[in-house]
């Protein structure tokens, strides 16, 4: 095992320099819990906390190790170690924090780091009671703001109706993201993913509870390394399993990470992100008469007409209306 298989490359290995100077290890964040981190070195893995400087110097807890991220570690005995310096990301996910501040009954506005360096995102949604369009979106423009690419996974094909009908729903919202069929339980079925799993590069997968993530990793893995809820009979899906974030060295090269389901998710960053994953209304707005649009009831509003004429939906246009105040909404209180 080489710090290349985990996704080392020049990128990081110049930003690294400096701080091999000072027998520092170069090593990857690999699993994060509450007060401690595991990383990979090239020899070895490690238990390890970040040096107080860190968080002394860090502006926000975007600013502080997340899995995913690479690191400059001062080695200790035991198997142990300090991470003393964090390396310039690549791509960054981050949420705004959910939950109020506390006596103040306002919504937070706190970046929340979810994972660094990854290069493509499995968006995971149920084709059951979890299929949810207007959520898709919600990571669609996640994805679309952090600097990585994205491939929408429909998973529990074997329980929709109708899958090629929610198959074109979700392509018609996905702004050429590809969009795939599974079934999570068979591995025939997930196959496909192996062609996205190339050395060094990183994936990782997003999606709401018990969508099936723990199963796809499982699968692909071709071993029961991540704990599997059973399915609860009165909402339909399976039971929240995985409690933190961890990269999986897969045995077919690349690496994969599983995550949490998110019950919430609040976006963090600038309206403009919505350009790549709205591009359908991003296009139709260049044909408005007026250049700040709301598109709610200007004269000469080419995405209003387009509803009219049945070419773009109201539910899409009023989710994109929807995102982007809350982005602007960020803005301002920022």
């Amino acid at each position: 095992m080489t710090l290349e298989d985990w996704g080392w490359t020049p990128y990081f290995a110049e930003q690294f320099t400096p701080w091999g100077k000072r027998g520092y290890l170069p090593a990857r964040v690999i699993r994060g819990e509450k007060n401690y981190f595991r990383v990979c070195t090239a020899s070895a893995e490690l238990t390890v906390r970040f040096a107080g400087k860190l968080r002394h110097r860090a502006d926000g807890r975007a600013d502080l190790p997340v899995v995913g991220d690479w690191v400059a570690v001062e080695p200790q005995a035991e198997q142990r170690g300090i991470i003393q310096a964090l390396l310039e990301r690549k791509s960054f996910f981050a949420r705004n924090l959910p939950g109020r501040r506390k006596g103040k009954g306002r919504e937070r506005i706190e970046q929340q780091g979810i994972a660094a360096n990854v290069d493509l995102v499995l968006i995971v949604s149920g084709l059951d009671r979890d299929f949810n369009l207007r959520r898709i979106e919600r990571y669609l423009t996640l994805v679309g703001g952090s600097g990585a690419e994205a491939v929408v996974l429909l998973n529990k094909a074997d329980l929709c109706a109708d899958p090629e009908g929610c198959k074109m729903q979700v392509e018609a919202i996905a702004s050429g993201a590809p969009v795939h069929f599974c079934c999570a339980h068979n591995l025939e079925q997930i196959e496909f993913l192996f062609s996205y799993l190339q050395p060094g590069r990183t994936l990782a997968m997003l999606g709401s509870s018990g969508v099936g993530k723990s199963t796809i990793l499982n699968g692909l893995l071709g071993e029961q390394r991540q704990k599997v809820g059973e399915i609860n009979e009165t909402i339909g899906r399976g039971r929240h399993t995985t409690t933190h974030r961890e990269l999986f060295l897969m045995p077919q090269g690349g690496i994969l990470m599983d995550n949490p389901g998110m019950r919430e998710l609040h976006l963090w960053g600038e309206k403009e992100d919505l350009a790549e994953s709205f591009t359908d209304i991003e296009e139709l707005a260049t044909g408005c008469r007026f250049n700040d649009c709301r598109h709610l009831s200007e004269p000469g509003c080419a995405v209003l007409v387009a509803v009219t004429a049945g070419q773009l939906s109201a539910d899409r246009l009023s989710s994109y209306q929807k995102l982007k105040e809350e982005l602007q909404n960020l803005q301002r209180r920022r």
